[in-house]
This record gives structure tokens, C-alpha cells and sequence, in this order.
């Protein structure tokens, strides 16, 4: 009997279990036997590994053979085991040192000729084998600079089996052609690394704009619309939830799709997990293995709820609200949306993560996204607006506002009503602010937010629990009189009553102040309510 193992990774979601693949040869009948609860594409795998183990110039084992996936119980999908198998199969049939494979990771996928190939999840899978202890991993080439982003872990990108082969055996490597074509794990036409065979691939300096490579849109193109760029300052300061109402053609979308470039660059923690999702879901941008500017995700208004939240049929995959993880969700015609559909971000929005259960199996996906909504106020778009001539009748707008829920825009912090721009403000020389400007102080704003925080388990406003805002962090007496009047009246919920004290915290760092004042609790409720209140509002929200 012969016998070898080495290890790969199961993927659900972003979460990954080490998995040891072990092969065991037996006198016997020439067979191929894989257990393991294995989905079809890896039961596949057994006439892919065959036949580019005989491509390779390597002799298959005429003999019984069990490849086991432990553990058993651990459903395992996707094609990504093939490396490892074929690396187990050669090792137990003395064709390489079963030793040296013993503490090795290898993730990829195998071609008939022997290429390797890149498959989806490749920095979660290295992520995973890094926090059990692994240290060197084995790659496809094209894959090798994004496992290269873990730190303190040696990468090997391979293009073949036979290279492979050759370097544990310590052999002479062949001469290899670069990869060509398209590449399955990611977007079409992804930039290959050029790389030959060799442990400790440099990590790479990588760089990703906000909406999807192409450059960030400035603010300083809207015109006019006051209170809207505030909304967009305040939101991106204290990751606020934001609801644009207007007409057609006010500018909601074009604010939105500048909220990104207002956001401070991700931490390397928290690129680490945007970048995971991505590569999940096989959407890195091409050429570049780490994103480190916010995402910018933007459905369709018919998305359905699988690709919003997550899922699918067999194993559940990310949707947009984990594509925007640490960035911005934007939903255009919001009230068009699926009823359903929009109450599935509810949860979400608080936990900051998306649970999806289904038979194959359970997804935990992050989903800490800065949420923005934009609707029209009725079917025709011209109710409210002056001159507008809405013809829909109030039972149809009242209808189409309903579509809205009130449990999930009592989790909007921000809702702000986007009128016309009006002539002057069209063809006026002088527009507003930069990116650039408004960028710098809502840098500022996150700092004096995270020094505030400090030791506790928050950065931004938005996540703070109300209850520790009004103790450890209470206002200053009689500044929240006003928002408990509106509660008095039913005008807002408990919940919204710290919503309004969170935007107040940050109108408070914006401004510079040390707690917020009855001015900065005014603004927070204009920006919630659309009612302007007191005489000191204006200078809060210049």
C-alpha cells in the first residue's frame, strides 16, 4: 500500500475550511475512486487529473486507487481541488516525495494538457490556509500576485503540472509558454504576471478606482443643490444611510455615483475583505490583484433578491450588497424595486452581514455597505414639482410611496428631497466644491470620530448604538429637545431618535465641535425630515 496527502481549501462564501486530500493506492483492479461529498465539477476532476498527469509526461498508477477529501461531512464544490489531487496521486505513486507535499496548499485548476488554471476565491482560500498555520502555497501563475497579498505566506505560481512536478523533484523545470486567452477565474481579457517558478512572489502594489477602474466623477460638476451635497458630506463622514427623492433629471444619480470619491481609501484590512468578495465572485478588476478604494455598486432596479442579498441555485454566491462591501449600494428607482426585495436589506443593513441558507449549504457574506436610495415621488415623476402637472391620482402616489416600507426607511438615516436645478444655478461660472475639498474634511470628520471611539469597537458614527451615545457619549442638555418633541408626537420612532443623535455626532465633527449642539441636532433633523428648523441651522449647513 501506498499512501500520501497534502492539503487544499473549501470555500463557502469568503469562509474556507483546510481540507487534506489524501490518496491511497491499492493492489487491485486499475480504478479511481473520490469520496468526500463532492459536487459534480469536482467529481469531474478525476478524468481532468488523469489525463494531465499522462500529458505531463508522468506514468498514472495502474493500480486501485481512493482519493479521500477530509473532512467528509464538509460539502466541497468547484474545481479548485484538481493541483492538490493530482500532486497526491503522483506522491503516493512515488513519482515525487510524498514529504514534500506533506505541508504544502495547492489551489488550482488542472487543463487535459496539464496547464494550470486559475479558479475564483483564490485570496480567501490562501487567507484561510494562512490562519491554519500554512505557509506556502501553490498557485496558478495568473493568480500568484493575488495570494500575494497575504503577508507571511511564501506563493509558488505554477503554469503546468509538469513544472510542478519538476520542482518538488527537484529537477530541471521546463520552459513553459505564458497563459493566453481568456481567463475563466476572472474578467475577460485580465492582464497575465509574467512569472516564472520560484517560492516568495513580491507583493504587489495595487491601486483600483472607485467605480470599477474608470476615474472617480467630481463633485464640483453638480450644480447647485445645497442641502444634497451636504447629505452626500454628512453621509460619507458618518457611513449614514441616504434617500434621494426629485423628479426625473434633478441630478440623483449623478450625486450618487460621486459619493465614492468621498469616502477615505480602505484600510488594508478592509481591502483584504472587499478584495476576498471579488474574488469570489470572479470580478476583480483587470490587472489589478487589490482594491483599495471603496466599491461602487449599482443594480438594475428588476435585480432579483438572490442578486442583491446572495444566492442561487446549489451553492449561494455574493450579490451586490457583498460586492459593496466597506463602499456604496446604489439603487436607482428604488420604488420600482421588488417589494421583497428591498425589505431583504433590513437585516443586513444592521448586522452588517447577509446569511443565506439553503440544502447545499450556509453563506456568511460581510455587507457593511453605505446604503443609497433613489425615487421618484409618484409613477409620472411630477408631483410636488412646480409646473409639474402630475396626472396620477393620490390614491396611485400614496400606492407607489407605500413600496418603501416604513421598517427599512426607518433605517435611513438621511432623506433628503432633490429638486430642479434651476437656470442660474445651471449656467453659473462658479460651481460648488471639488471631491478633492469636501474629501479632505470628511477625512478629518472620520479621524476626530475614530479618536473618539477609541478602544471600542466602532470608527464611524453610523455604527454606534444609541444607548452608548446617550450615556457615554450623551449631548449637552436641552440640545435633543426638539428631536424628543418630534418623538412626542409620533413624528419619529426610538430608532429614529438615534439616528437623528448619530448625524447630529457628525454635523458636530464637520463643524469641529466637541459634542453636538441644539444647531447640529436642527441640521440632523432637516436632513431626516426636510423640515428646516431654527435660525442656527443655516450656519450648520452652509
Amino acid at each position: 500500500m501506498a499512501f500520501a496527502r497534502t492539503c487544499a481549501v473549501a470555500l463557502v462564501g469568503v469562509e474556507g475550511v483546510v481540507v487534506e486530500v489524501q490518496a491511497d493506492l491499492e493492489p487491485g483492479v486499475a480504478a479511481f475512486s473520490l469520496v468526500g461529498l463532492a459536487d459534480k465539477s469536482l467529481s469531474e476532476s478525476r478524468d481532468r487529473v488523469r489525463a494531465a498527469v499522462i500529458n505531463s509526461g508522468a506514468q498514472w498508477p495502474q493500480k486501485k486507487l481512493t482519493v479521500g477529501l477530509s473532512p467528509a461531512a464538509v460539502p466541497k464544490f468547484g474545481s479548485g481541488f484538481d493541483l492538490a489531487v493530482a500532486c497526491a496521486v503522483l506522491a503516493a505513486a512515488e513519482r515525487i516525495d510524498p514529504r514534500s507535499i506533506a505541508d504544502l496548499m495547492m489551489i488550482g485548476e488542472l487543463a487535459l494538457d496539464g496547464r494550470v488554471r486559475p479558479v475564483r476565491g483564490v485570496l480567501p482560500a490562501v487567507l484561510t490556509a494562512a490562519d491554519a498555520g500554512y505557509r506556502q502555497v501553490v498557485v496558478p501563475e495568473q493568480a500568484a500576485a493575488e495570494a500575494a497579498l497575504v503577508p507571511d505566506v511564501s506563493v509558488l505560481g505554477v503554469r503546468s503540472l509538469a513544472q510542478l512536478i519538476a520542482l518538488l523533484a527537484d529537477e530541471p523545470v521546463p520552459e513553459e509558454p505564458g497563459t493566453v486567452g481568456p481567463d475563466p477565474g476572472g474578467p475577460e481579457g485580465r492582464a497575465r504576471v509574467p512569472l516564472g517558478p520560484g517560492w516568495g512572489y513580491p507583493q504587489p502594489a495595487g491601486v483600483f478606482c472607485a467605480a470599477g477602474g474608470r476615474a472617480v466623477p467630481d463633485l464640483v460638476d453638480v450644480s447647485g443643490q445645497r442641502l444634497a451635497r451636504r447629505a452626500l458630506e454628512v453621509a460619507a463622514a458618518g457611513r449614514h444611510h441616504l434617500l434621494f427623492k426629485g423628479a426625473p433629471g434633478a441630478g440623483k444619480t449623478m450625486l450618487a455615483e460621486r459619493l465614492p470619491g468621498l469616502l477615505p481609501p480602505l484600510t488594508h484590512q478592509e481591502s483584504l475583505e472587499v478584495t476576498a468578495v471579488h474574488s469570489v465572485s470572479g470580478s476583480l478588476p483587470p490587472g489589478r490583484p487589490m482594491i483599495d478604494r471603496p466599491p461602487y455598486c449599482a443594480p438594475h432596479h428588476s435585480a432579483s433578491m438572490a442578486s442583491l442579498v446572495g444566492g442561487g441555485s446549489g451553492l449561494p454566491r455574493p450579490g451586490a450588497m457583498s460586492l459593496a462591501h466597506h463602499g456604496v449600494l446604489f439603487l436607482d428607482e428604488a420604488a420600482e424595486m421588488n417589494g421583497q426585495v428591498l425589505d431583504a436589506l433590513r437585516q443586513p443593513l444592521e448586522s452588517g452581514f447577509v446569511v443565506v441558507a439553503r440544502a447545499a449549504g450556509m453563506m456568511r457574506m460581510p455587507a457593511r455597505v453605505l446604503l443609497v436610495l433613489a425615487a421618484n415621488p409618484c409613477p409620472c415623476g411630477r408631483h410636488g414639482s412646480p409646473g409639474g402637472e402630475c396626472e396620477c391620482m393620490p390614491a396611485t402616489v400614496r400606492r407607489y410611496r407605500a413600496r418603501l416600507s416604513g421598517p427599512l426607511l426607518d433605517r435611513i438615516d438621511l432623506r433628503v428631497r432633490v429638486e430642479p436645478v434651476s437656470r442660474a444655478d445651471l449656467v453659473a461660472v462658479a460651481g460648488g466644491e471639488p471631491t478633492a475639498v469636501v474629501a479632505e474634511r470628511v477625512l478629518a470628520a472620520r479621524e476626530r470620530a475614530a479618536a473618539r471611539y477609541g478602544g471600542a469597537p466602532w470608527a464611524t458614527n453610523g455604527e454606534v448604538p444609541g444607548h452608548e451615545l446617550r450615556t457615554r457619549w450623551a449631548p449637552p442638555p436641552g440640545a435633543l429637545n426638539r428631536a424628543e418633541q418630534d418623538m412626542d408626537r409620533g413624528l419619529l420612532t426610538a430608532r429614529g431618535l438615534d439616528r437623528v443623535l448619530r448625524v447630529a455626532w457628525t454635523v458636530a465633527d464637520l463643524a469641529g465641535h466637541d459634542r453636538p449642539t441644539a444647531e447640529d441636532v436642527d441640521a440632523a433633523l432637516e436632513l431626516r425630515t426636510g423640515v428646516r428648523r431654527g435660525a442656527g441651522v443655516a450656519g450648520s449647513l452652509p
